[in-house]
């Protein structure tokens, strides 16, 4: 409970999930003002004066602003405010029909939900865009004005939050009764700045001005504990127990995201937990003039939920990491709970109408959680909690890379969460007795499967703890999935048999990705399908095949690609002051900046393209195709090599932008600060894009399927996604190049023990860097180290 929340009198505390059919409320209106209650549950109707009513309600109620003191900023704060009511009419109408259903629940845990800007997408879910507009428009505001003031919510950094976001607008979408679960992050994962050539991080302040799209949510809050003591009681019958106490404690403060459903009532809901302390002030520390210690707790708990990923370089960003995966985590299984037993149902029950979908590792605590609830504190036995745990759970990976599997430190978890320490000792223990008995003797695949790995100090194989702990595993993409079950996870497929061990190809909204942030292409498909069912079911796209060659659909479809990239080309002058033309065939490259992405090898191949230029005559640069590469991206802050690569990309476009005999034949664009509204800009822009990691590294891909989807054509390697997508559109539909997942070791090896000559091409490349050709050689030379170790010259 939060500090100034009364401990006596909890009249203000709700019933958060609502009433149950059996239940009797806390409290009835007067019955002579039920029609009052009735009226302002009606949802307003779609109409001009309704909208302008509520706008103005808003601004000068709401915002205290006047007609003589309003600019676009409040315009977009009352439009944003207006539109939430309409959000909450409907979810609140969906949360009272799952109440009176009782439905089973789908409970994704996620660390990251990279929402994106929420104005646009909401009006085109609530079908509403035309008359807000025509509203707006009368009041003397243009509604592409204010959707440009709303500022990216941080909340998650790449595929795997834009995967989560996608997840949660489907099931709404679909109907389905879900939750998503994860951290109100205050400052995000950091703004990305370029300051000469160099990532800088700074803070993003995304809500000094509020967060209009959240409902925060005081009377709906969780103590979560850390560290302390493990009491060991025995009972006079002689059965033993366990106690968790002592410890530090903060309070998990709910702020709820609704999220529409496209076409439907139905409006979930993202809960994001925010980390506050349980006692705030500490009034004697102050009066003895300790002013930094009697705030010290206050600090201490809201660092939690600050910054997503905060660097782990050092044992202080471990805990921190460590603390954020169990405070979202307990604040969801209290929260789940809490809502499942308000059903007066058995716990044999609880996976029949609690359903949690882990989204990578990061949430894999929650099973240990889940029975040290069951066990310790509803008296459970520890088969039948486990029973519930191990139905309950299922668990996404989202890793290729063996070496890539999130592990914590033994010695950490046991001093930050004693009692999850010793239940996941038992878990191991209890699964290893299982494996040795079906494989006696095998003390190797003993090793191999432990949740425990030996070594100073032990760890914590997370990925191994999911799949123990979960009924199903998915991987990401076809080929992902078989890596699973041939490779990282194959002693555990032999083991469970059967279905555990799936796929479930990731996925996109076609809503953000196609019909919000390409409305132009997204106009001309409904006039061409008779009407906009496709934005529900991309099937029938399938349809437009009887255009392919009907010369008027090819002009207008080009015509709407030079529109796209008249619109990025003018952003990238905006924010680089570059002058780009939109004649040129874009050639975009835009993700997580990490080796495995191969951004390196895309801007050597860049600087390729610029040598051979150089030496053309000005008659043959004419005859080339002009060419503008883009790329964007944010690297880890920690990530020395991948920050040396954007370093790279910039000292090279500072070279070639500049160079007056290449011109416009070739242009390099680092633009900074990637997230999901500028990515909204570049993707119905790009001609070519690249997805070009080394050939079974990359789990899926998701930017793939946005880029195509808008019409543009991909250039990758066999890998992830990309080969669901070419066996979709046809190979002549693709460009793809490289060796295939099998092939990969071999190569390797040879690099490692044999004398490979290095391709000409690429010597030439390394020789321009090492000449100081971009700037000064010796800062790239950790890149050339690397490179030379996978070449041998």
């Amino acid at each position: 409970m939060l500090p100034f929340m009364s401990t006596k009198d909890d009249h203000h505390r709700r019933c958060a999930t609502g009433i149950l059919p059996h239940q009797q409320p806390r409290w009835l209106p007067p019955p002579e003002s039920l029609h009052l209650w009735k009226e302002f549950e009606t949802p307003e109707p779609a109409e001009i004066s309704a909208i302008q009513k509520s706008f103005l309600r808003h601004v000068t109620k709401t915002f205290a602003r006047t007609a003589f003191n309003m600019d676009n900023f409040g315009s977009y704060q009352g439009t944003a405010y207006s539109l939430r009511d309409r959000l909450i009419d409907r979810w609140n109408i969906t949360q009272q029909h799952h109440t009176r259903e009782d439905p089973k629940r789908i409970y994704y845990l996620s660390l990251e939900f990279l929402l994106g800007r929420s104005l646009d997408n909401c009006l085109l879910s609530l079908g509403v865009k035309d008359i807000y507009k025509k509203a707006l428009d009368e009041l003397g505001f243009r509604l592409e004005d204010l959707i440009g003031e709303e500022v990216d919510a941080a909340l998650g950094n790449g595929g795997l939050g834009r995967l989560a976001a996608c997840y949660m607008d489907s099931l709404a979408t679909l109907d389905y009764p879900a939750w998503g679960y994860g951290i109100r992050y205050n400052y995000g994962i950091f703004k990305q700045l370029i300051v000469d050539g160099y990532q800088t991080e700074f803070p993003d302040y995304w809500l000094n001005f509020g967060n209009p799209w959240e409902i925060e949510r005081l009377d709906v809050s969780y103590e979560v504990r850390f560290r302390g003591y493990v009491n060991k009681v025995t009972e006079e019958d002689g059965t033993i127990s366990y106690v968790w106490e002592g410890g530090e404690k903060v309070v998990a403060v709910a702020y709820d995201v609704p999220i529409p459903g496209y076409g439907t009532m139905n409006t979930i809901n993202i809960r994001l937990w925010s980390a506050k302390p349980a006692r705030e002030f500490d009034f004697t520390m102050f009066n003895e003039g300790n002013y930094e210690k009697a705030v010290e707790e206050q600090k201490s708990a809201e660092n939690i939920t600050s910054v997503l990923y905060p660097n782990d370089n050092h044992m202080v960003g471990k805990i921190l990491r460590l603390k954020q995966q169990y405070f979202f985590v307990c604040a969801t299984l209290q929260d789940a709970i809490r809502r499942f037993k308000k059903t007066n149902r058995p716990w044999s029950d609880f996976p029949y109408q609690v359903s949690i979908q882990l989204n990578d590792t990061h949430p894999t605590l929650g099973i240990p959680e889940l029975q040290r609830i069951l066990i310790d504190e509803e008296g459970l036995s520890w088969d039948d909690a486990w029973d519930i745990v191990t139905k309950t759970f299922s668990f996404t990976n989202h890793t290729v890379l063996p070496e890539a599997l999130e592990r914590w430190a033994v010695p950490l978890i046991q001093d930050l969460l004693p009692r999850h320490m010793m239940i996941i000792f038992d878990i191991n223990l209890f699964f290893l007795q299982k494996v040795e008995k079906k494989f006696p003797g095998d003390r190797d695949r003993l090793r191999r499967m432990s949740i425990i790995e030996e070594g100073h100090p032990q760890n914590v194989r997370m990925a191994f703890l999911a799949i123990v702990g979960s009924h199903t595993v998915n991987g990401v993409a076809e080929l992902h999935s078989n890596l699973i079950k041939n490779v990282i996870f194959a002693d555990f497929v032999e083991y469970y048999e059967g279905n555990k061990f799936t796929n479930v190809t990731n996925g996109i909204t076609p809503r953000r990705w196609l019909h919000q942030c390409n409305p132009a292409l997204s106009e001309f498909i409904s006039s061409k399908l008779g009407g906009d069912g496709w934005v529900r079911d991309l099937e029938q796209l399938k349809k437009l095949k009887q255009y392919a060659d009907d010369p008027e659909v090819q002009k207008k479809w080009m015509a709407i690609k030079r529109q796209n990239k008249v619109r990025l080309a003018d952003y990238i002058h905006s924010i680089t002051s570059i002058q780009v033309s939109p004649d040129s065939l874009f050639d975009i490259q835009v993700k997580r900046i990490h080796e495995y992405k191969r951004q390196f090898m895309n801007i050597l191949g860049v600087i390729h393209r610029y040598l051979r230029l150089k030496k053309m005559t000005p008659e043959q640069r004419a005859k080339e195709v002009p060419r503008l590469v883009v790329f964007a991206g944010k690297s880890a802050p920690g990530y020395f090599i991948a920050k040396l690569v954007i370093k790279l990309i910039n000292s090279v476009g500072e070279v070639v932008n500049n160079d007056p005999e290449i011109g416009d034949v070739l242009k390099v664009v680092f633009i900074p600060n990637y997230n999901v509204s500028l990515a909204e800009i570049i993707i119905p822009a790009s001609d070519i894009s690249q997805h070009i990691s080394t050939a079974g590294t990359e789990a899926s891909g998701t930017s793939n399927m946005k880029f195509v989807l808008n019409g543009g054509i991909i250039l990758g390697t066999v890998d992830g996604a990309n080969i669901e997508i070419g066996e979709e559109i046809g190979e002549e539909n693709i460009f793809f190049f490289g060796v295939k997942a099998d092939e990969v070791e071999d190569i390797r090896h040879l690099n490692r023990y044999r004398k490979i000559e290095m391709d000409p091409d690429l010597r030439n490349v390394l020789d321009a860097i090492e000449k100081g050709t971009f700037g000064d050689p010796k800062i790239f030379e950790p890149l050339f180290i690397k490179t030379k170790r996978l070449i041998k010259t």
